[in-house]
């Protein structure tokens, strides 16, 4: 009895470091590797469907990659541009005439008397909220031009990790059933549950990625082009906005386009104000409401809050992947926590 657990003690420990090791290996290497995964669920579907032509994996796998690098390098390179740009024009916008223009508005009565009810309020009578608002903002301002000079600046990392993440996701295409099988071999549940929890996992992945994916797409170009009709300044950065939000429930893409209706409100420029009250009320916000239904269609679905944390969270962990892969890794967690609670169930069962 004490040699096995010397044994398993010793077995638990080895494998515990040695998979802190392999993690400090591959940690270089968890962004692309993450992209990769995603991706890969993504695009699977249409690997699937040129398999019934070309038998031959690898050429399947290299023309869905292709097509795949198509899709993420020219729209998404356009995208990135422009965004990069708005972002640049947003920033100064920020810092020269939006701090004088608040500044200007602060001074004014009705600005005045809302600061004097706030420190009222909140008996903060030494506090100058009108300075601590713009050099906030101002801070906001500048916080995104260092941003993307940073960003600018790491255009080499961005293309070496972009090739890291198309080298992994020909492999996964190409030897997706063979890494499910073994990922199913390493799981310690009988065969019915492994069953379970792939399926589990499956309604997940088309409830996290699918639904979340293609609602924010479609919801931020309609965003786009609506703010492009209405001569916004900005309106690829404000469709992108719209299509981020879109991932956090209880926000949502109403975050964006409303504070836009209340400022063309404010700017009396009424008629864009309705329309974009329109459009947002009854076509951007009623996709998250067509769509998913659809692409779900009774599949398991996480709590509301469940996703809003997991998506915060993701953001922090793992950057913008984590709107994605946060709510995944919860899904899977879930899934695996049924199955431990089910096994509890039976064990508890028995006589």
């Amino acid at each position: 009895m004490g040699t096995n657990r010397f044994y398993f003690s010793t077995l638990i420990i080895l494998t515990l470091l040695l998979g802190y090791l392999s993690y400090l290996i591959l940690r270089s290497f968890l962004t692309p590797i993450a992209w990769a995964i995603v991706l890969t669920i993504v695009f699977y579907p249409l690997y699937i469907y040129i398999c019934r032509f070309i038998k031959w994996k690898a050429l399947s796998s290299v023309i869905t990659l292709l097509v795949a690098v198509v899709i993420i390098i020219g729209p998404i390179s356009y995208l990135m541009v422009a965004l990069t740009r708005e972002l640049s024009d947003f920033a100064e916008y920020i810092n020269t005439e939006g701090i004088e223009g608040l500044k200007e508005w602060l001074s004014g009565p009705q600005a005045r008397w809302l600061q004097e009810r706030i420190k009222s309020v909140l008996n903060i009578q030494e506090l100058d909220i009108a300075a601590v608002i713009t050099e906030n903002i101002s801070r906001v301002g500048k916080g995104i031009l260092a941003n993307i000079t940073k960003g600018a600046a790491n255009v080499a990392t961005i293309f070496i990790n972009f090739l890291f993440m198309i080298f992994a996701m020909f492999f996964m295409l190409r030897d997706a059933p063979d890494f499910i099988r073994k990922i199913r071999d390493y799981m310690p549940f009988s065969e019915q549950q492994r069953d379970r929890l792939e399926s589990q996992m499956k309604d997940m992945v088309v409830s996290t990625i699918y639904g979340g994916v293609i609602v924010a797409v479609v919801q931020g170009t309609v965003g786009g082009i609506t703010f492009a009709f209405l001569g916004m300044g900005s309106p690829i950065l404000l469709g992108t906005a719209i299509g981020l939000m879109s991932f956090i429930p209880g926000l949502g893409a109403f975050s964006v386009w409303a504070p836009v209706v209340v400022y063309l409100f404010v700017k009396k420029a009424f008629v864009k104000a309705v329309i974009l009250l329109f459009v947002g009320t009854f076509i951007i916000s009623m996709i998250d409401n067509l769509l998913k239904p659809i692409i779900i269609s009774g599949r398991t679905k996480m709590p509301t809050l469940v996703i809003f944390f997991s998506v915060i969270g993701g953001l922090k962990v793992f950057g913008l992947i984590g709107l994605v892969l946060g709510p995944l890794i919860v899904a899977v967690f879930i899934s695996v926590l049924e199955i431990f609670r089910n096994l509890e169930g039976g064990l508890h069962a028995e006589p």
